[in-house]
């Protein structure tokens, strides 16, 4: 018995529209990557562990205390329960636009005292802000000062003679003592 063309039309029709939405879902896709492109999304910067500079590691000297290499250096990224004589440094940065950078320098002690270490080539702090410059280039301004500039302040312990010879202010009608007793 032969089928009822409504039946065998109504499979063409759903074919035909299958075929329609994968077609349009192509086009689709084109249109959305073409958009995607057109606009950046915002990607956040991640920033993990501590810098290290070249300069950082050139003050690194075996027989150091922890505290000492703590002081430098900043609290480690890792330590390990196992490791106890390990200490790693790990630097990741990813910013959007510039190429993601990762430096890593291990530093192995000998009970309290700095053994030796290794890791990474560290960039110096000038190479490391260029690094991370998008377009720009900046200049680091030079740490010194002229003479004519710290003639300007007062030498630290002439502010000190100073401020023991001041007098002590008196405090106000029923306020409060100063803080400070009275030399």
């Amino acid at each position: 018995m032969p089928r009822p063309p409504v039946r065998h039309a109504g499979r063409v029709t759903l074919a035909l529209c299958v075929a329609a939405l994968v077609g349009a879902c192509s086009s689709f896709n084109d249109a959305t990557r073409d958009m995607a492109n057109a606009i950046t999304l915002y990607k956040p910067e991640v920033v993990q562990g501590n810098f290290v500079s070249k300069e950082q590691v050139a003050q690194l000297q075996p027989g150091m205390t922890r505290l000492q290499v703590r002081d430098l250096l900043g609290t480690p990224l890792m330590t390990s329960l196992f490791h106890n004589d390990r200490w790693d440094y790990v630097f990741t940065i990813a910013r959007q636009g510039v190429k993601p950078q990762q430096y890593r320098l291990t530093l192995f002690f000998n009970g309290d005292a700095l053994d030796h270490f290794e890791g990474d080539e560290m960039p110096s702090e000038n190479e490391f802000v260029q690094r991370i410059g998008r377009d720009k280039t900046y200049k680091v301004p030079p740490l010194e000062a002229t003479e004519e500039q710290l003639a300007k302040f007062p030498a630290p312990g002439a502010s000190a003679a100073a401020a023991a010879t001041a007098p002590t202010p008196e405090p106000p009608a029923g306020g409060y003592p100063p803080l400070d007793s009275p030399r």
